[in-house]
């Protein structure tokens, strides 16, 4: 009995002790966390600042630094990202550079070999010293300012504490790192675009090809013109041989978009894969966006309106940093730039000045060639390019590994640039983005631009990658061009669009900003782009298709704008944001019913009910009650798997993306093949075009009830579910809740304004009139701060959730914060 109450009273000291030790632990932890917590309030003194700066905080966070000097401004925005956004812009650099497993383990291999071909490391030192001596200098500047707000933090940011890393000091280099982790979120889909096309020209003859490849749809709507005047190439009497041939299934295809399939991914089991699937995962996606702008002559107020909403994978902390700007705007006079940054780099990278208001999207030219290399075991260590042997130069890269030895990568690189092997075949991959001349901070000189012409010569010369620009300033004018480097081509066109042939001419140096083409104050009084064909005219020739989209997205911005009347406003243009209407998926909601006659809905009580749904639960828009949407959109991807399985497993059994990516117009392929059903064309194991459509419809019924779900269950908002988490989420599930945004459903999709995915769409809502800030209207996904014990996390998600414009300018000052010499 002793033995019993003696055994009890030391089960309960252990008890006891275990429990003080988790809560030693806890409060560790907990002070741990907070120690990397930003510094709001202050006075600290810097050496090499030229005079005070400030830096008020509002209470979402967003702050107004000011100061007298630029390279001061430069600093202290340095300072605040990285104070709350550090280990964001780590990740960017070392994507770029092909640098993290040295932080993540051998887990993210693969994709640091991949960038690692690229050496933009390398790059980015000889880009640095082709700057002029007053953009190093920002840079010194800002990277100082990093550096110091690291150094500043109590302790290391959390991230690094539990992936028991400590971090690496930022250099003026690593901020032209980030402007090539942009490249490839932006460009690098191009080389598995064209090696799928490549794949789909070695395996369809001339006149199959011409139809399964559109270079343009009734979609398209250009900048230049009401649309684009080319003939439809005609159906070819017999398909493919792999066309309708069975392959495995893809289910994210069925339930989601290609945009969605390319960037939804489930979260990984760690961190290092995680990191590595959001970045793969973007590549070669719909990344683009939208914008527009409306002239003075239709504005209430005489100025330009110019609203953008870049759509890029999300997650936390937000691609994008808010902040106001206030600098020395000459003559004695401060300039106020407001808009967002991006982590990493000193400027606004979207916003206004007060007097011209500029946003991008993505372009989707073409940019990179690949270029067939031959090799002979009679010439170890030479190759064949353009006819000619030579020998490439071979540079050793060391790739550092967390927890494993390090890996050398050694990459051949010819004057066409660096050799890759893919699909059994060794390719130069010549990409503009190799260019360390075409790297720079011309952007940053949009912070003094006063007029509309001015912005257009500055983004021209603009070293980032190749985007749609539109802006407009306060006297009313508006205008597109590209800014970013584009390619000086031989011959534009869709033969560039493939791996060329040996000998082939490629791209040679690059456009003069005198020889970019412009649109300035069309005749309606707008511009729109959304990453589809900019141009009808000669100028579509410079940029040729790297991908674009159908044009359904910008036809329908473009006619939501010009509903506005007349005379509109701020709030006006704001809400073609948020236009969900289901005019792209409406046809495929027609061509479901018309093929669920009396027949069918009596040969499956599931049909019948599927189609009550599509009559009854179809709001027109893809809003989140709404099963008749998603039944409606799963059928169009239905059909898309049932006659393009059979090529997507060949390409993927070769490691190649599918048939989606090679060209973004697939559906109106198979919308001509329904209308006119052409019979060497209906896949030999369906009786009828019927039958195929509704061998789609029952699929698309079996998936969205694989769960047991009642049919009317499945709404949209059921699958289009938030799912935005920091990288950090995957690799300690017990930490998810606090690192994720709540799982609201969301409407939109794509093919319309209001993109939205579970983990991609709108990065940010941006609306101005330059000049009339106080009137500009802005959200985005997630906060400033990229820590999850900050009030500023998540603060202002809500609002962009609901679609919910608030203030572009930032509110009253609730903390301040002081840099001194």
């Amino acid at each position: 009995m002793r033995a019993d109450r003696g055994g009890i009273r030391w089960m309960k000291r252990v008890g006891w002790s275990v429990l003080a030790l988790l809560v030693v632990v806890a409060l560790a932890l907990w002070f741990f966390l907070r120690g990397s917590l930003a510094q709001l309030d202050g006075r600290r003194t810097v050496a090499g600042l030229h005079g005070a700066v400030t830096i008020h905080r509002d209470a979402l966070g967003v702050p107004s630094i000011a100061g007298d000097y630029r390279q001061d401004v430069a600093y202290a925005t340095g300072f605040v990202h990285a104070q709350d956004r550090y280990f964001q812009m780590d990740l960017l650099r070392r994507v770029a550079a092909g640098e993290l497993a040295e932080l993540f383990g051998a887990k993210a291999l693969p994709l640091d070999r991949e960038h690692r071909l690229h050496r933009f490391r390398a790059r980015a030192a000889q880009a640095y010293a082709l700057l002029p001596a007053a953009d190093r200098a920002l840079l010194e500047r800002y990277a100082a300012g990093v550096n110091d707000g690291l150094n500043a933090l109590g302790t290391r940011p959390f991230e690094y504490g539990l992936l028991a890393q400590a971090p690496r000091a930022w250099s003026a280099h690593d901020s032209l790192l980030v402007i090539w982790a942009m490249y490839f979120d932006l460009q690098g889909g191009s080389v598995r675009r064209e090696l799928a096309r490549g794949w789909l020209r070695d395996n369809a003859t001339a006149d199959q090809l011409a139809f399964l490849l559109p270079a343009a749809t009734r979609w398209e709507t250009p900048v230049d013109a009401p649309k684009v005047e080319l003939p439809q190439a005609p159906i070819p009497d017999t398909a493919p041989a792999w066309w309708g041939q069975p392959g495995p299934r893809d289910a994210a295809l069925l339930a989601t978009s290609a945009l969605d399939a390319a960037l939804a991914s489930n979260v990984a089991s760690n961190v290092a894969s995680n990191v590595a699937n959001n970045v793969a995962n973007n590549v070669g996606s719909n990344v683009g966006s939208n914008n527009w702008a409306v002239a003075g002559s239709r504005s209430a107020t005489g100025g330009a309106i110019v609203s953008d909403d870049m759509h890029l994978g999300i997650k936390l902390p937000n691609t994008w940093y808010r902040a106001q700007l206030q600098v020395p705007g000459g003559q004695g006079t401060t300039r106020r730039i407001v808009g967002v940054t991006l982590p990493g780099t000193p400027f606004i990278v979207v916003g206004s000045n007060g007097h011209v208001a500029w946003g991008f999207t993505n372009s989707y030219g073409d940019y990179l060639d690949l270029r067939p290399v031959a090799i002979d075991a009679a010439r170890p260590g030479q190759v064949r390019l353009d006819g000619a042997w030579l020998t490439p130069a071979v540079h050793r890269e060391t790739i550092l590994v967390k927890g494993a030895p390090a890996e050398t990568l050694a990459v051949r690189e010819t004057p066409q640039g660096p050799l890759m092997e893919a699909a059994g075949r060794t390719y130069a991959v010549h990409w503009i983005a190799h260019e360390p001349a075409l790297v720079n901070l011309n952007l940053g000189r949009l912070e003094g631009a006063d007029t509309l012409d001015e912005a257009l010569a500055l983004a021209n010369a603009a070293g980032v990658p190749a985007q749609n620009f539109v802006a407009g300033d306060a006297a009313g004018n508006i205008g597109w061009t590209i800014a970013g480097p584009l390619p000086r081509r031989a011959r534009p066109g869709a033969a560039d669009t493939f791996p060329l042939a040996d000998g082939a001419p490629g791209w040679q140096g690059w456009l003069a900003p005198a020889e970019y083409p412009r649109v300035v104050n069309p005749a309606g009084g707008q511009l729109v782009t959304a990453n589809s064909r900019q141009l009808a005219g000669p100028g579509a020739a410079l940029l040729g298709d790297g991908g674009f989209d159908l044009g359904a997205r910008a036809r329908q911005a473009s006619g939501a704008l010009s509903a506005l009347g007349p005379k509109t406003d701020e709030e006006g243009v704001y809400g073609v944001m948020l236009d969900d209407r289901a005019l792209f998926i409406a046809p495929w909601r027609e061509r479901a019913l018309s093929v669920l006659d009396d027949a069918a809905r009596r040969a499956d009580p599931q049909r019948d009910k599927a189609a009550r749904l599509l009559r009854t639960n179809w709001t027109g828009r893809a809003s989140v009650d709404s099963a008749g949407y998603r039944l409606a959109r799963g059928f169009m991807w239905s059909l898309y798997e049932l006659l393009y399985s059979g090529a997507n497993a060949q390409l993927a059994a070769q490691g190649q993306a599918g048939v989606a990516l090679a060209d973004k117009r697939w559906p109106e392929v198979v919308a001509r093949l329904l209308d006119e059903r052409p019979p060497g064309w209906l896949p030999r194991q369906y009786a009828s075009w019927e039958a195929l459509q509704l061998a789609a419809i029952d699929r698309t019924i079996a998936d969205l009830a694989a769960d047991g779900r009642p049919l009317q269950d499945a709404t949209w908002g059921a699958y289009n579910t938030a799912a935005i988490a920091h990288p950090i989420a995957g690799a300690v599930p017990a930490l998810r809740r606090w690192l994720s945004v709540p799982a609201d459903p969301l409407p939109g999709d794509s093919h319309m304004p209001r993109v939205a995915g579970s983990a991609f769409g709108q990065s940010e809502r941006f609306t101005v009139s330059p000049g009339k800030e106080e009137r500009g209207l802005f959200n985005m996904p997630g906060g400033q701060s990229g820590h999850p014990l900050s009030p500023y996390f998540l603060a202002g998600h809500a609002d962009w959730v609901q679609g919910r414009p608030t203030p572009l300018l930032p509110g009253p000052t609730e903390h301040t914060l002081g840099f001194a010499p």
